[in-house]
């Protein structure tokens, strides 16, 4: 079979067969009276063979290695070979998710499509200084998506960075509220606090919707921010988480000036005394925690309160009675 004919019905041109036959892929097995190279059926298998490997993303050199090497065992190369798609495969759909995000900034001009390539790259820097100024660029109208922000967001662990971010964020129009909720799904509890972090620093219903549904959460840091961030907000429904954190320890004194801003009203002040009144009434709670919930109730007005306090003051914990002595002082001179 002519090399003509070996083209036509293989799809591979003469030209690459000459290229093949160069490299020392494929060789005729003959040539005819006139010179002309002659292949013969093995030939032509040998040239199948060649073109289902480079289909699977072989180099021309593997190829022939493939073939000709005992020793190139196709396990290693089907393993190696699903490692460089992978890889590929990243590449492709951080590009997709580039363009994606060039294209939600809306840039007028090809200025604006490369200032925005630089501030993405700028913020999966991996050197922080980077990252914080790309977040703070935002300032100076740089075109970025939310959805870019979003993500910086929630992957941050530099806490400096992660404030520029978070400032960024609030000032990004709207979008965000919606995007963060999905981090708040994460099965990874780091990216679930750094989403309701930065849920905590944006204004409006959606924002507070979301940081109630964290209060479910089964990360104690995870509520503990959804609760801080609640309480100026006026959701009652932190009280508990609230509580908790006083009992605990952590955050403390912040839970405690956030029931107080919580304590507006009587039935809600009354029903936060309630249940702190509670908490010291439980034997498990150890005393440096039954000193903090009296320090709270300072905070909360209201009757309940100042009868807690006055019980309080006769306590058999005598820091307690001397703390609920002092703040029930502090009241009735107010």
């Amino acid at each position: 079979m002519l090399i003509g004919e070996v083209a036509d019905r293989s799809g591979v041109s003469a030209r690459m067969l000459r290229h093949y036959e160069s490299l020392g892929l494929v060789r005729p097995s003959g040539r005819t009276g006139s010179g002309y190279r002659e292949y013969s059926a093995q030939d032509v298998r040998r040239i199948f063979h060649i073109e289902s490997l480079r289909s699977l993303g072989l180099s021309l050199r593997e190829v022939g290695r493939a073939l000709d090497d005992p020793g190139f065992t196709p396990s290693a190369l089907v393993a190696d070979l699903i490692r460089r798609t992978h890889d590929r495969i990243a590449a492709e759909t951080e590009l997709l998710t580039r363009l994606r995000r060039i294209d939600a900034a809306d840039p007028t001009d090809w200025e604006g499509v490369l200032r925005g390539v630089a501030l993405l790259r700028a913020l999966g820097s991996q050197h922080a200084d980077d990252r914080q100024r790309a977040a703070l660029s935002s300032a100076d109208g740089l075109p970025v998506a939310v959805e870019a922000l979003v993500e910086a967001v929630l992957h941050e662990t530099d806490p400096n960075v992660a404030g520029a971010l978070r400032w960024a964020l609030a000032h990004s129009g709207d979008g965000g509220p919606a995007l963060l909720a999905d981090g708040l799904g994460s099965p990874v509890a780091g990216v679930r606090r750094r989403a309701v972090q930065a849920l905590a620093e944006l204004p409006g219903g959606a924002a507070t919707a979301h940081l109630r549904d964290a209060l479910t959460d089964p990360d104690p840091g995870v509520r503990g921010y959804a609760a801080l961030a609640l309480g100026p907000r006026g959701a009652a429904e932190a009280v508990p988480t609230l509580v908790d954190m006083v009992v605990a320890g952590t955050n403390d004194t912040d839970a405690a000036d956030a029931l107080s801003e919580l304590a507006g009203d009587t039935t809600t002040a009354d029903r936060i005394a309630a249940g702190l009144v509670d908490r010291l009434t439980h034997d498990a709670v150890p005393a440096d925690a039954r000193g903090r919930l009296t320090q709270a109730l300072a905070g909360i007005p209201g009757t309940t309160a100042s009868r807690a306090l006055e019980e309080l003051s006769h306590d058999e914990d005598r820091a307690v009675a001397l703390t609920a002595g002092y703040l029930l002082h502090l009241r009735e001179a107010r």
